[in-house]
């Protein structure tokens, strides 16, 4: 199988390639050529085996130019032992029709390890592949939750560096400290002066410059990426998805075939594009559910077709859903639009120039067949909580709460009884100031104060890889303006113009 650029469908490159590069050079982002299908009988077959197995088939599906062995070898590596639940990614029952999809039990408490935990796997095999021996340089935007997990999953992995970009006071003071004090000796990280979109605008700047580019080559290095613009990145998720229906179908919450809806928040729509992708697959997903925060860019693109980031920017209790340029859109957009990348060019570069684009109007139909959204503010998120705890006994967190909360919204509104997933992101314990206050009042000041009183009120466990922060003393402290980004990374390289 090989992958197209969604801004120039001449560009065909392999699976390894796709890994390594990142990103086009023309700055569109690499798709598969067609969406392998996953039949009834090969489901079927999934309901008995573990998540390593689950994941070797979806993966291999897509990665055909990796032998089996080395498909099977990234997924035992990445999900043997470093995940704390032995399903690796459980369902958890709220109600009749309505079930939590646990994402957080890998090593950074967040779903990015899900697929952060295998990248530098696939990334490592890929290299071999195509890298010529050219050091790999990872460079990473995020709005909290990215980061930690590729620092963690690339922390000291042979020939490779990884840097990350985040906004100064646009993550959670858990998340800050989580990049700060990462250990390893081929990891940097740098605070901006600006928000998520201005990270993550940054770094694609640099990965698409051809001046920066050439001055890699001549030093023996490369660029790529661990943000979901790589499609390294994005398949991994695919896989919990097919792992969830088959999770219900092995309790017999639902028979094959019976459809399913998902509720997914969603800042950057990777998430809930991998949901689609499973739909694409055969797997009988029905509505994706996109649920997003007061920063209600998709929620309007969604309803209306036009996406329009000339909007405010709020800085919000679910801080890694902050995002005013959902890169992963993109990919949809090329498919929903017959793959025709001039449509897909020509939207992308109204977007960079005047901030917004409207999609043609059988691209918007498909758009609202496919999906329906909502949004909610920092007071509903926290009585999202506060009643999902009071009703059911389940602690949630600020995200999880946004898909818990449009889920909801969605059966009123439509009547739909369809069992639904809610893709639950993160666990409570990295916002634990936010989550306290939904429940109760609290004028703890310090971080771990406010996680230990939250243990107490309900009696919830603090995972151990946020609870052993405490004392610890942050090694990166270097805060950059976002003009400045290109420097820093050149200078971090020891590389001169």
């Amino acid at each position: 199988m090989l992958y197209q650029s969604t801004r120039d469908s001449a560009v065909k490159v392999s699976a390894a390639q796709a890994i390594t590069q990142g990103i086009s050079r023309d700055g569109g982002l690499f798709v598969p050529e067609c969406i392998p299908a996953l039949t009834a009988e090969e489901l079927q077959n999934l309901v008995g085996a573990n998540y390593i197995q689950r994941a070797t088939c979806v993966l291999g599906k897509f990665l055909t130019d990796f032998t089996a062995d080395e498909v099977a070898e990234c997924a035992r590596l990445a999900y043997g032992d470093r995940f704390r639940s032995p399903e690796v990614a459980p369902l958890h029952k709220l109600e009749d029709g309505a079930y939590v999809l646990e994402l957080w039990h890998g090593p950074t408490c967040a779903f990015k390890d899900m697929a952060l935990q295998i990248l530098p796997h696939l990334m490592r095999v890929s290299a071999g592949k195509t890298s010529d021996g050219k050091e790999i340089v990872i460079l990473v935007a995020t709005s909290g939750d990215t980061g930690k997990a590729a620092l963690e999953g690339f922390r000291d992995a042979a020939n490779t560096k990884i840097m990350v970009f985040y906004p100064e006071n646009g993550v959670s003071a858990m998340q800050k400290l989580q990049m700060a004090t990462q250990e390893g000796n081929n990891v940097q990280v740098f605070a901006i002066r600006g928000n998520f979109d201005d990270a993550q605008s940054g770094v694609k700047a640099i990965f698409t410059n051809p001046e920066i580019g050439a001055l890699l080559a001549e030093n023996g290095k490369m660029f790529s990426s661990a943000n979901s613009i790589n499609w390294g990145r994005l398949v991994p998720q695919i896989v919990y998805y097919v792992s969830a229906y088959c999770d219900l179908l092995k309790t017999g919450a639902i028979r094959m075939g019976d459809p399913i809806n998902v509720s997914v928040p969603t800042g950057n729509f990777g998430d809930i594009l991998a949901a689609y992708y499973a739909k694409q697959m055969g797997v009988p997903i029905g509505k994706l559910i996109c649920a997003s925060n007061r920063n209600r860019v998709l929620t309007d693109f969604i309803r209306t077709g036009t996406y329009d980031r000339n909007r405010a920017f709020y800085t919000t209790t679910s801080p890694s859903m902050d995002i005013l340029i959902s890169s992963n859109l993109e990919r949809l957009l090329y498919d929903l639009c017959g793959r025709d990348d001039a449509q897909v060019r020509a939207m992308m570069t109204s977007l960079a120039t005047d901030g917004k684009y409207t999609v043609p109007a059988e691209v918007k139909a498909q758009v609202e067949s496919l999906f329906a959204a909502s949004c909610c503010d920092d007071e509903q998120t926290a009585a999202t909580i506060r009643e999902v705890f009071e009703k059911y006994g389940y602690l949630c967190d600020t995200h999880t709460a946004c898909g818990v909360f449009a889920y909801e919204e969605y059966r009123r509104e439509t009547g739909d009884n369809t069992p639904t997933v809610i893709a639950s992101t993160a666990n409570p314990y990295k916002f634990p100031a936010s989550v306290l206050d939904a429940l109760c009042e609290d004028d703890a000041e310090d971080e771990f104060a406010k996680a230990e009183h939250l243990h107490d009120k309900t009696a919830t466990e603090i995972p151990a890889p946020l609870s052993g922060l405490r004392g610890k003393t942050p090694r990166f402290t270097e805060v950059c303006d976002k003009t400045e980004m290109r420097q820093v990374v050149l200078n971090a390289l020891g590389i001169t113009e």
